[in-house]
């Protein structure tokens, strides 16, 4: 009798009592297609069932779930999302569970709540397409309908292109892996967009103002197609020369490591330098800027440039040959070139009296003077009428002044031989007698040389 009560009571604590299952209550703002019965996922691995789903007072889902005991508790944080396990099918969604970081994070009880704020719905795809609008859900179904006439009789072709198309996707899932591993950096990243967002804004009109700017270059562009249709025609041509130039242009690199080797001593040296010059380039601002006007101003015939392009005609009348006084005449240079033909030795000839030249030119070039009435010059001989003995400055009387200017003045240098206008040079090039038969004295020179 004992053994029976003893079973009796196992038995009723296993259908009643016996139940090891851990429950937690999940709300959702649509949990469309899940059914009673429905699997709970956690990395893949089915932890438990959807025991029940209810319409909570502000028509939400709530999903009543049990989780096997092995996985039991739940971790405050932990996200529930509503997923597909395919695009085809109605009844095939389960519930992911993602646990929080760490392993020292508070539980949610038997029985506890998972907020709205933590859990996903899964976004179907008709709520996808109620997004667009009549006339993009048009082009939509013409873009659907152009891709299947693309590849109508070439599914051997689609499908080789779609298994090439894998390698992109893994990399796009490894990107956006690296995007949400610094999920502050992204964060900073959006805030400074939205920044950006509100200070273009601000500055519409400027932008409106480059938009139309834009419209315009674009509306050249359209009228000259015709040239840029002849410029995109001979662009493989020069592609091909082009890659022939970059080939051995990397060539002409390797040969530049030695020379680059060679120049990183003085690279080191000119830091220095370069910080030398920043003053003097900052010093040179104004002076750059007022050049620029020189060179370019608004306003007719008042700049460099123009000066420049007003040379033009003088320039072809220096060098070109035109019709001018009714013949063909050659320009101004060249006819001077060829008049100037043989006149070297005549000009040679008067080589030799560039001191006396020069002499001239520089005393005609000290002869003036300036006083209250203004400039004058005036041509004298002067002669010194006095003369020192025994250290006193004595006058010479007029009879002997003669005899004393004949002893101390050069006289009568009328036959000089060239170049003895000026003191004769160390290495004898002065004066300088053309032929031993030529009419000239080199012993007539300046006194005191």
């Amino acid at each position: 009798m004992a053994a029976l009560v003893v079973a009796v009571a196992a038995l009723g604590v296993i259908l009643f009592g016996g139940d090891s299952q851990y429950v937690v209550h999940a709300r959702f703002t649509s949990a469309s297609q899940m059914v009673k019965g429905g699997e709970v996922k956690i990395g893949g691995e089915r932890v438990g069932t959807v025991d029940k789903i209810e319409l909570t007072p502000d028509w939400h889902a709530e999903l009543t779930l049990k989780i096997d005991h092995s996985h039991a508790p739940l971790r405050v944080g932990t996200v529930a999302s509503v997923r597909q396990v395919s695009l085809s099918g109605v009844a095939n969604r389960y519930v992911d569970l993602q646990m929080p970081t760490g392993d020292k994070q508070q539980t949610i009880p038997d029985g506890g709540l998972i907020t709205e704020r933590d859990t996903n719905s899964a976004v179907d795809i008709d709520q996808l397409f109620n997004l667009l609008r009549p006339k993009q859900r048009r082009g939509l179904q013409r873009l659907v309908r152009g891709f299947g006439r693309s590849i109508d009789g070439r599914s051997r072709q689609a499908a080789a292109g779609f298994r090439y198309l894998d390698p992109n996707l893994s990399t796009n899932t490894r990107l956006f892996a690296e995007l949400t591993s610094d999920r502050p950096a992204l964060s900073r990243f959006v805030l400074d967009s939205s920044r950006l967002a509100t200070h273009v804004a601000e500055r519409r009109d400027d932008l409106a103002g480059l938009v139309d700017q834009l419209a315009d270059f674009t509306g050249a562009i359209a009228h000259r197609r015709g040239s840029l249709g002849q410029a995109i025609d001979v662009l493989p041509a020069f592609l091909r020369r082009a890659n022939t130039t970059f080939v051995n242009l990397r060539a002409t690199l390797d040969d530049l490591d030695p020379v680059i080797d060679d120049t990183r001593p003085v690279a080191r040296r000119l830091g220095p330098l370069l910080d030398q010059l920043r003053p003097f380039a900052r010093e040179a601002r104004p002076t750059v800027r007022d050049l620029a006007v020189t060179l370019v101003r608004k306003g007719k015939d008042n700049d460099l440039l123009e000066l420049t392009q007003s040379n033009v005609p003088a320039a072809q009348i220096l060098a070109r040959t035109a019709l001018r006084n009714g013949k063909q005449r050659e320009g101004a240079l060249p006819a001077s070139a060829r008049a100037l033909e043989g006149q070297t030795p005549p000009t040679a000839d008067f080589r030799p009296y560039t001191a006396d030249l020069l002499g001239w030119f520089d005393d005609f070039g000290h002869t003036g003077i300036l006083d209250a009435n203004g400039g004058a010059a005036r041509a004298t001989t002067i002669a010194n009428a006095f003369a020192t003995v025994n250290g006193t400055l004595t006058p010479i009387p007029p009879g002997l002044r003669e005899s004393a200017l004949k002893q101390v003045a050069a006289l009568g240098q009328n036959n000089r031989c060239p170049g003895a206008g000026d003191h004769p040079g160390a290495d004898g090039s002065n004066p300088w007698k053309p032929s031993p038969d030529f009419n000239c004295d080199p012993t007539q020179v300046l006194p005191g040389g």
